[in-house]
């Protein structure tokens, strides 16, 4: 019978001659027949298989194969047997030169049907051994792919054990080494499908058995991390990365980056190549990996591989964007590497070349996948506009090409920037290394300590804190028309982009400090400040102007505008006036003097003082929101408007006195109802103030103190008797008088003082005052203004003052408090809370008539607090600023930041200076001092790494889990052996997709 079915198959028969020819021979198979045919039959089918010349010859002999293992299986076994398959396995099948490529495929066969016979063991046993053998030659993808065919159908063939490891390593060794040969897409996705299904089977066996997962990793790194390869390893190992379990990540991270045998040149080749991974169109969870490693590396202070792995490989990274089917991961990956490269623009501009292009390409694509990556693209170059701003030139066309796409707000930017810089990775070495600690959690940059330096490091930080300020400051052009404010400007500027977690302000110290201060000695922060502002001002008052305009409101009169420009920038954000009139109490001759001021010094009401309190007998109730004005006196001498305030009964034939309170919005205690003018007042708000949650926290006992309590006094008449008596010009004689202070024009910033030094005589030393004062969140101040000034700046309110004179409401928001802590101002601490109150409503922009207030959010009590203490920086709330005297007594506010809020109230010369920052979105820095700042970076960035390096000794000599490959590297059976089981191992082609992502 063997006879006729290979003179059919042979013959020039047409083929359906031939079929009909052949199901005859099956046919009569089926038939019992003795051994000897089987053996022929059986023999000829083997040949027809494996080296038969056409497809037609080689399925013939697949399909009479099946017959025979079914209807004949005794005779099958005995020739499917363990010789002639290790014969086919080592020898092969077929003349020499072209031996049979089928013979996996052949045992494939022929297993299913001695499953059950007394020889399967062994078959099994010799498959074990022999599929080792066959990785260990490094065979090709498709090879490969039978072998990973055979032992998925049948798992008993798997190798075991040790062997089983070994298996593993090899099979990623011939990964390493899969190349497509050809550009045509038929052979790309069949290359394709032959690298998943190699990855399937090792998933498969790390499913049960998770203890090859480590050892197969560590040759996958050994592989990746190879400087004597010729070629590239494959990126088809990128499939093999993608099955591994991702709760193992952080331990196999933490191994590599803190292995002191692997070196700098090995761990960037392994991160480089695995970077371009993200070319892998089949990989999952290939990004994370890779982000993984890079926030691994950044945690230990490796910075000099990231900034070349970064700069390398980044462009590649980016083109990758091109392609639907990688997208996503390299997306992510380019995120990583662009906000965490965040100590210079290098990486950055790099790109700019090539966005325009992207951008309009991914918008002809008009996909959903296009539509995503663009916005997320738009947000990271939006970041990296914040980051590195100053390059108008470079950035016009990139700006061109994403105008249309949405532009993430601050907040989100510094988010962003501040959870991914190197700087910012956390390393659990990092308590035994106090020099290693990362940028604080909260982004900000802390000042060293100079050696009784906090005065000026609170104050610093309190107006780097106050966010117009510092815009107007870092917006200043290029000059050095004023060396303290330019000195000023680069500390700024460091504070807000360096990468150290704090920096020393010892050049700014030495610029700024008062010669009659002494070195090395405890200072008051308040005569710092005001000795700081004051040489500001009068720097730029004499000639040495800043550059930078601010803008005008487009509301402004001429005169206002002509004021607006002549002053100078500690004006604009600083600057009030206040108007001083004393009063004879003989013939009531009002004498005035107006006067600028940059803060205000709040005395301490004498102990006798009584405070009262809302609904008392008060001749100041404090808590009363809005101003009460008197009415006009009859005697014609005295000024319309002026509030004339007794602290004792009035002269007799004056008229009794109406308060001037100073207001506290929803800062009330409990149980006190508000005033019913509170309708009528500016900023007001009818229901209920989130502050007011604070209320008995933040208030001391009924006879503590208030900030508006401190502020009624400064304000309330003081009379002048006895050896203070008034010269009074009119009468040409001393006379008892009555002085009084109005505020005539609230500043941007308002910065009020606390006085609790004063003198002691007896001790002959400075003697602090250690009551507790109740800090308003947010603080309303009555302003007097003239008629004029009210139709010409001010948006006036009714008011019961003369027809010359009315008082305004002006609403301001805690920024920032100074505290002291100790006894004494020549000794203890200073420290500050603070921060940034921004306006969140555009100026202008009316609803039914009436301006917008500030948002709800410039109201409540939870915008982020920071609490700087040096070179410390932490997360805080307005909670911890209420209470901190009450935990800690010696802890006192001494300097207070309050800024205006935006309303009815406000002046144009202020929304001016309120915008004056935000003309051009985030200020732009000159090149010389971004060049310093990138500079100053990387060398913070070599230092970090060098003192990493230094400190190796602490890591050893600290208990730690072995590295995972240890256990397994223990065996002596495989020290010999890198892994591979010929001088060949390793090495590989680039297994490149050039019609598909390449």
């Amino acid at each position: 019978m063997d006879k006729i079915l290979e003179a059919v198959v042979m013959s020039s028969y047409p083929n359906n001659v031939k079929q009909g020819l052949v199901r005859r021979v099956i046919e009569a198979s089926k038939q019992p027949m003795d051994s000897e045919q089987c053996w022929s039959m059986l023999e000829l089918c083997t040949k027809l298989y494996l080296v038969g010349d056409t497809k037609y010859k080689r399925e013939i002999g697949k399909e009479v194969l099946e017959v025979y293992g079914h209807y004949h299986p005794e005779e099958f076994e005995e020739f499917f047997n363990v010789r002639f398959l290790l014969s086919l396995l080592q020898e092969g099948y077929g003349p020499l030169g072209k031996r049979s490529h089928y013979v996996l495929d052949y045992i494939q066969l022929g297993l299913q049907f001695v499953l059950e016979s007394p020889s399967a063991n062994s078959i099994f046993s010799l498959l074990r051994i022999e599929v080792l053998r066959k990785v260990c030659e490094r065979p090709g993808p498709k090879q490969c792919a039978k072998i990973s065919k055979l032992l998925t159908q049948h798992p008993q063939c798997i190798p075991t054990g040790k062997h089983q490891v070994l298996f593993c390593q090899q099979l990623i060794r011939c990964i390493g080494q899969f190349q497509c040969v050809s550009e045509g897409e038929e052979d790309i996705m069949e290359f394709l499908e032959h690298v998943n299904k190699v990855s399937g089977l090792l998933q498969r066996i790390w499913r049960t058995q998770t203890s090859a997962i480590l050892p197969s990793l560590k040759e996958l790194f050994t592989i990746i991390s190879s400087t004597e390869e010729q070629e590239a390893p494959s990126n088809a190992l990128a499939s093999v990365v993608q099955f591994v379990p991702l709760e193992l990540m952080d331990g196999v991270i933490r191994n590599l980056t803190n292995d002191d045998s692997i070196s700098d040149v090995q761990m960037m080749m392994a991160i480089g190549r695995m970077i371009d991974w993200v070319s892998w169109p089949l990989g999952k969870n290939i990004d994370k990996w890779i982000i993984a490693l890079l926030k691994g590396l950044a945690a230990v202070k490796k910075f000099s591989i990231l900034i070349e792995v970064t700069l390398s490989k980044i462009e590649k990274v980016f083109s990758k964007l091109l392609y639907p089917i990688v997208r996503e991961g390299a997306l992510s990956v380019l995120q990583y590497m662009l906000l965490s490269f965040q100590h210079s623009h290098e990486a950055f501009h790099l790109l700019l070349p090539h966005i325009p292009r992207l951008v309009a390409s991914l918008k002809k694509e008009d996909s959903n996948s296009a539509t995503s990556s663009l916005e997320q693209l738009a947000e990271l170059i939006h970041c990296m506009f914040f980051r590195f701003s100053g390059f108008p030139d470079l950035y016009e066309p990139v700006l061109e090409a994403i105008k249309a796409l949405p532009i993430p707000n601050e907040d989100r930017i510094k988010h962003l920037l501040g959870q991914n810089a190197w700087t910012s990775q956390k390393n659990e070495l990092a308590c035994f290394y106090p020099r290693l600690a990362s940028k604080s959690e909260t982004g900000k940059i802390g000042l060293i300590n100079l050696g009784n330096t906090c005065y000026m490091n609170s104050i610093i930080q309190s107006l780097f804190m106050a966010s117009d300020f510092r815009h107007s400051v870092l917006n200043l052009t290029e000059g050095n028309s004023q060396p303290l404010m330019t000195k000023l400007q680069w500390l700024f500027a460091f504070l807000e982009h360096s990468q150290r977690p704090a920096i020393s302000p010892e050049s700014f110290l030495s610029a700024s400090w008062p010669p009659w201060f002494t070195p090395g000695a405890q200072q008051d922060c308040s005569e710092y400040l005001k000795y700081l502002l004051d040489r500001l001002h009068e720097e730029e008052k004499t000639g040495k102007r800043i550059y930078q305009k601010l803008k005008e409101s487009s509301l402004m009169s001429q005169a206002v505008e002509h004021h607006y420009l002549n002053k100078t920038l500690i004006e604009k954000m600083f600057g009030g006036k206040m108007m001083t009139k004393i009063r004879c109490l003989k013939c009531l001759n009002v004498s005035s003097r107006e006067e600028a001021f940059t803060d205000l010094s709040l005395a301490f009401p004498p102990p006798d003082r009584h405070i009262h309190r809302p609904g008392s007998a008060s001749v100041l109730p404090v808590e009363e929101i809005g101003p009460q004005f008197i009415e006009p006196p009859e005697n014609p001498n005295q000024v319309t408007g002026s509030p004339w305030v007794r602290r004792k009964p009035p002269v007799s034939g004056d008229l009794p006195a109406q308060p001037v309170p100073v207001e506290t919005v929803g800062f009330q205690e409990a149980g006190v109802p508000s005033n019913p003018l509170s309708s009528d007042a500016v900023g007001a708000e009818s229901t209920k103030d989130p502050t007011s949650a604070f209320g008995e926290q933040a208030s001391a006992s009924k006879d503590s103190r208030s900030v508006p309590d401190l502020i009624n006094y400064f304000l309330s008449p003081e009379r002048l008797t006895a050896e203070n008596k008034y010269h009074c010009e009119k009468c040409a004689s001393l006379q008892d008088a009555e002085k009084v202070a109005e505020l005539t024009e609230g500043p941007h910033y308002l910065i009020l003082t606390l006085l609790r030094f004063s003198f002691d005589p007896r001790t002959m030393k400075r003697k602090k005052i250690l009551d507790n004062v109740s800090i308003p969140v947010v603080l309303k101040l009555p302003v007097l203004v003239s008629s004029e000034e009210n139709e010409d700046v001010w948006r006036p309110r009714k008011s019961r003052a003369g027809p010359g004179s009315s008082f305004v409401s002006v609403v301001y928001d805690l920024c920032s408090v100074v505290v002291h802590s100790g006894i004494s101002s020549e000794s203890g601490h200073y420290y500050c809370y603070s921060r940034e109150c921004t306006d969140t409503v555009p100026h202008g922009q009316p609803r039914d008539g009436v301006p917008k207030p500030a948002s709800d959010k410039q109201l409540d009590i939870e915008i982020q607090w920071y609490l700087f203490n040096d070179t410390r920086v932490s997360f805080s709330s307005f909670e911890s600023v209420s209470n901190v005297t009450s935990f800690f007594p010696k802890d006192t506010a001494y300097v207070l930041f309050y800024r205006q809020r935006p309303g009815r109230q406000s002046c144009p010369l202020h929304e001016a200076a309120a915008e004056a920052g935000h003309l051009h979105g985030e200020p732009s820095l000159n090149k010389d001092l971004m060049e310093a700042i990138s500079k100053d970076n990387i060398l913070y960035l070599q230092e970090q790494e060098k003192e990493a390096r230094n400190r190796a000794a602490y890591i050893s000599a600290l208990p730690k889990s072995p590295l995972w490959w240890r256990d397994f590297d223990r065996d002596k059976d495989d020290d010999s052996s890198s892994g591979g089981c010929s001088p060949a191992a390793g090495g590989g082609g680039s297994g490149s997709f050039h019609g598909l992502v390449f």
